[in-house]
């Protein structure tokens, strides 16, 4: 959790950009990328350094060659503005974007999304005010530049415009909890935007198998195996790396990738969990989506050709936890409900998890859920777990304050006792469905469906009761008026 003071830190950082003529929360955050990063390298050169001097050997996997010195964040951190502006500008960034080749070949993908790198401070004085501001943040331990990132990548979405890339990190929280990553799990996001997902399974792992990070043989897994990101955007692929970066993944394999796209089908069958709330809205062009996506479900719509493209990717076995819009549950198009046949008839459709609408405010209004699957080719759906969630912990309007009401704790709790499900009815608010019941309403998936809603009984008064009460008021009324007629004559 980040502290009081480091919040304070990153918001004057902030606030600088703003005053010092940056307003895109994107471009301001993108920025910062690039300066952590050349801070990092600055780091990791010193580290190697200082093994070389006690071993007394070469420096292993130099980040700056010899006579790069003053390119490094330890030397021009300290120059005059002007001079400091001059070098970043001029030297520092035509280093980062050919820093692949200059470090010998260097294959990562911090790398790669450093290619395309560009300087937009504007000002000497606004650079030297945020490399000042940075270099008072400490930056020696995973979990506090973990904090600092998600600090910082929660002012895209407060900033407004640009909060449709971040899903709330308690309902990622939720959706890694729920699916509990393993050691060996190779994990996707394919539309990753910031890694949020990927960043929280990377945590669940930490936390709950340690020995993965001790193991040789798991720790070169888990670092440069496990995490697969695409996305399209390249802003949002720097920004996802450094997120990873930050919370301590080496070589995380984050892509430019289209992912509904013809070509895009190499990882067929590749993954054991994905992770991911794909675009909602929109359709794409039959001529530019991927053939083998139309085969499963010949659609132009993002949410259902996302859906294809999880199974297409799952190694049978695999699991996956994916937010999908209402519609996807009852949407009587041909398309829905041939994919909706296919997750309960040909896979296992584990759990559909109703979001409340207000979620996704203040960007978004829409009806989601959480849908909980795994693949099999054969079919092995028995019963299918549905959660009504009311209260996710804040306020369902605009202003999303904390409150005390939160399902997500009990969502968890079921979902991990689930043969005690069987016992509950269909009026709680979680219970089994036979998948028999599900066939039989044409494979719809929406929680009414299926819920019982209770009417408390009231007890009515007789009708000329009412009508005698009305007839006496209407007397008192009349004398009323008659005396007050009275008293003004």
């Amino acid at each position: 959790m980040i502290t009081g003071d480091l919040k304070s830190k990153v918001d004057r950082i902030w606030d600088a950009f703003w005053s010092g003529g940056i307003s895109n929360p994107l471009e301001v955050i993108e920025q910062i990328t690039y300066l952590v990063f050349l801070r990092r390298l600055d780091e990791l050169q010193t580290i190697a350094e200082k093994k070389a001097r006690i071993t007394g050997g070469p420096v292993e996997d130099p980040k700056f060659l010899p006579g790069q010195s003053r390119l490094r964040w330890s030397n021009f951190k300290n120059l005059e503005p002007q001079v400091m502006f001059k070098t970043v500008r001029d030297e520092v960034f035509p280093f980062l974007q050919r820093y692949g080749e200059q470090v010998g070949g260097d294959q990562s993908t911090y790398s790669e999304h450093m290619k395309d790198a560009r300087f937009t401070i504007p000002t000497p004085a606004l650079l030297s005010k945020v490399v000042d501001l940075l270099d008072e943040i400490p930056m020696e331990r995973r979990d506090t530049n973990g904090d600092l990132y998600e600090y910082m990548l929660s002012k895209i979405a407060s900033a407004g415009q640009n909060g449709q890339f971040r899903t709330p990190r308690h309902i990622i929280q939720l959706m890694v909890d729920m699916t509990a990553p393993q050691p060996l799990d190779e994990i996707c996001d394919p539309a990753c935007g910031t890694a949020g997902f990927l960043v929280a399974a990377s945590e669940y792992i930490r936390e709950h198998h340690p020995e993965a990070l001790t193991d040789a043989t798991q720790r070169k897994h888990f670092h440069h195996n496990m995490f697969h990101g695409y996305d399209f955007d390249n802003v949002m692929l720097r920004i996802g790396s450094m997120n990873m970066l930050l919370h301590g993944i080496e070589a995380p394999d984050i892509r430019y990738r289209d992912s509904l796209s013809e070509g895009a089908s190499e990882d067929t069958e590749k993954y054991t969990l994905i992770l991911a709330n794909p675009p909602f809205a929109g359709s794409l062009d039959y001529e530019s989506t991927s053939k083998d996506l139309q085969r499963v479900v010949k659609t132009k719509k993002t949410e259902l050709l996302f859906l294809a493209l999880f199974l297409k990717l799952l190694k049978p076995g695999g699991r996956a936890a994916v937010i999908v819009p209402d519609g996807v549950l009852f949407g009587s198009s041909k398309a829905h409900k041939e994919l909706r046949r296919t997750l309960v008839e040909d896979q296992k459709l584990d759990a559909v998890v109703k979001l409340p609408s207000g979620v996704f405010k203040p960007y978004a209004g829409v009806s989601t859920a959480i849908l909980f699957f795994t693949k099999t080719n054969s079919g092995g759906t028995d019963d299918v777990w549905f959660y009504d969630v009311r209260a996710d912990g804040y306020s369902l309007d605009d202003k999303r304050n904390p409150i005390e009401a939160n399902d997500l704790l009990d969502v968890l709790t079921r979902w991990q006792n689930r043969p005690a499900e069987h016992d509950r009815t269909r009026a709680d608010q979680s219970f089994l469905v036979p998948k028999a019941d599900i066939v039989a309403q044409g494979y719809d998936l929406s929680i009414n469906r299926y819920k019982e809603i209770e009417y408390d009984e009231v007890e009515h008064r007789a009708p000329l009761d009412i009508i005698a009460d009305i007839e006496q008021l209407d007397e008192e009324i009349a004398k009323g008026l008659a005396e007050l007629r009275a008293m003004l004559s």
